[in-house]
């Protein structure tokens, strides 16, 4: 039953998405980076391109720490270069102000749950296969560092 209710979930999120119907869902507005919602897509892609999944849970429109990562690191250049390269990419929302439909807040909370997701901003890193190889958050130093950190748990596998 729980593995026919994701099912319906992400049938529901794809289709949402498909229509249009949420504000900034798939791709945030002005960012070099292709934010996926889905992390069944994301985790399709990458699959199939051989590359790791970078999954950020955020509360991006009121988490202070949230903010302070996207501005001193995916903003930047060397974080945006490496990722588009290495890495796809999965933001999970939990805004206070965006609109969401309902089935995107269910989806993202049944993720939140399912990684035991407990504070933002969470980062995770999972290898192709869809395995967590590293769970992180803000750090401190800039992109070129934060990309550095980010190599380290790829490297460990």
């Amino acid at each position: 039953m729980k593995k026919f209710a994701v099912v319906l979930i992400v049938t529901i999120v794809s289709f949402s998405v498909a229509c249009g119907q949420d504000e900034a869902v798939n791709k945030e507005k002005n960012s070099p980076i292709n934010w996926l919602i889905n992390l069944e897509e994301a985790q399709e892609i990458a699959e199939t391109e051989n590359k790791h999944v970078f999954i950020h849970f955020t509360g991006s429109d009121w988490c202070g720490w949230c903010m302070k990562l996207k501005d001193e690191i995916y903003s930047k250049q060397p974080f945006i270069d490496y990722v588009s390269e290495n890495l796809v990419m999965v933001k999970i929302d939990f805004p206070k102000k965006i609109k969401q439909s309902e089935e995107i807040k269910q989806y993202n909370r049944s993720l939140a749950q399912k990684y035991q997701i407990r504070g933002f901003p969470t980062v995770l890193l999972l290898n192709p296969n869809g395995e967590i190889i590293g769970k992180t958050g803000y750090q401190r130093g800039g992109s070129e560092k934060y990309v550095e950190h980010l190599k380290e748990f790829i490297n460990k596998e």
